[in-house]
């Protein structure tokens, strides 16, 4: 099996207590906070990630046939705490999706099913991530030497 193994990768700078700065290599940027203001939380970016990418993927598989009218995702799940420690369950993602009336709109809605199935069963790296379970890597970075 053929891999195409491409790293990614971003960096999270502390700005104040419970707040967070993360960046990538584009100049892209996005605050974390914890929940006690409009920012977002982890937990609500990792929903929003799910879902994201999945609309990415159907976006491209549909819009090739018509531009769609109306286009939202929905991402819900429940955050548990049990004898597994603090994760989500039921996690669900509902598209809303409206195409133009005519054939390439029926084109549209006719793939719409199978884009959404292609995006779960393969093509969205976050939720295959997340339902293969990879494993996660947690470690303190080496001690750097204080300045002479």
């Amino acid at each position: 099996m053929a891999t195409d193994s491409v790293h990614r990768a971003v960096s999270i700078d502390r700005a104040t207590a419970g707040k967070f700065t993360v960046s990538n290599d584009r100049g892209g940027w996005i605050g974390i906070g914890s929940g006690t203001d409009a920012d977002f939380t982890p937990v609500e970016l990792l929903l929003a990630a799910i879902g994201g990418c999945t609309a990415t993927d159907v976006d491209i598989l549909t819009s090739r046939r018509a531009e769609p009218e109306a286009f939202r995702v929905a991402v819900r799940a429940e955050k548990i705490r049990d004898d597994h420690g603090n994760h989500l369950a039921d996690i669900e993602v509902t598209f809303q999706v409206l195409f133009p009336a005519g054939e390439r709109g029926d084109a549209a809605r006719v793939v719409l099913p199978e884009a959404i199935r292609r995006s779960h069963d393969r093509l969205c790296t976050v939720s295959r991530t997340v339902e293969l379970g990879t494993p996660i890597h947690i470690r303190p970075a080496a001690p750097r030497a204080e300045p002479a």
